[in-house]
Formats: structure tokens, sequence, C-alpha cells
């Protein structure tokens, strides 16, 4: 008998509209919010992390030596690489080049690249070696 009271007692309270959501509604909202979380995790996840030096520079020839790169946050400077001291594990390491401010070369010598290990390296594209960069080799004519 108690249990059709009970019973009688939930119809009403549906009935009305004060009882609390079912658990398959209760489901259905917290897939909706489980998935909802989970696409905005994956935008965060899609981010793309920032290169330090090394790692823009591991896949140019000869590990970027004779190319120019600059970080992300720099205006006008840039500098062509002319030495690089890789520690073992190829990711960290020194690095040597000669400075350039709007285009044009700042300095003859050298000098040590500051902050080659932190995060926010580009490479710029333009620094290319051309074919016209390499000495030309002549042929003897033949006569």
């Amino acid at each position: 008998m108690a249990m059709a009271q009970r019973a009688a007692g939930s119809l009403l309270r549906r009935s009305l509209g004060l009882a609390p959501p079912t658990s398959q509604r209760a489901l259905s909202a917290s897939a909706a919010a489980a998935a909802a979380a989970a696409e905005g995790e994956a935008a965060k996840a899609k981010r793309a992390k920032k290169k330090n030096l090394f790692d823009v520079v591991q896949f140019l020839p000869d590990w970027g030596v004779g190319f120019k790169v600059a970080k992300t946050t720099w205006r006008d400077v840039s500098y062509q690489i002319t030495k690089i001291n890789l520690y073992k594990d190829g990711r960290h390491g020194k690095a040597w080049g000669i400075r350039h401010k709007a285009g044009v070369q700042v300095a003859d010598a050298p000098i040590k690249i500051s902050g080659v290990n932190k995060r926010g390296w580009k490479y710029i594209k333009a620094s290319q070696k051309t074919v016209q960069d390499t000495p030309k080799v002549e042929t003897p004519a033949a006569a």
C-alpha cells in the first residue's frame, strides 16, 4: 500500500512539474555538457606550441647556417646564423650570427644570439640561399 501511495505521489508531482528531471534527461544534459567541455579542450589543444631557435632550424640545411631568423616579437631585427653549438639532446644549445636591422647588416663580426632556447622564433623565408650566393665554377673554354 505504501508503494501505491508513493507512485501516486510521484505521478502527481510529475504532472504538476514539481518533480526533479528524470534520469534520461539528466544523462542527456550531462552528455551535452561533456561534449561542450571536450570541444573547448580540443580548441585549446589545437594551439601550436611556439618553437625555440633549434626547433626552427633543425630541418634547414647545415642547421640553418647562412639563413636569417628572428623572434616573432622583434620588429626589423634579425640574425643571419654563422655558427651553432648544439647540446646532446638536439633541442638546446648556443648560436652566433650577424645582426641585421631593417634588412641592413649592422656589424661585420658575428655575436652570440641571446634567447635561443626561449620560444617564439621564426625563419625568414627571404633569406634562402640562392644559386646567386654560391660561387660559379667556370669551365675552361675548349679551343
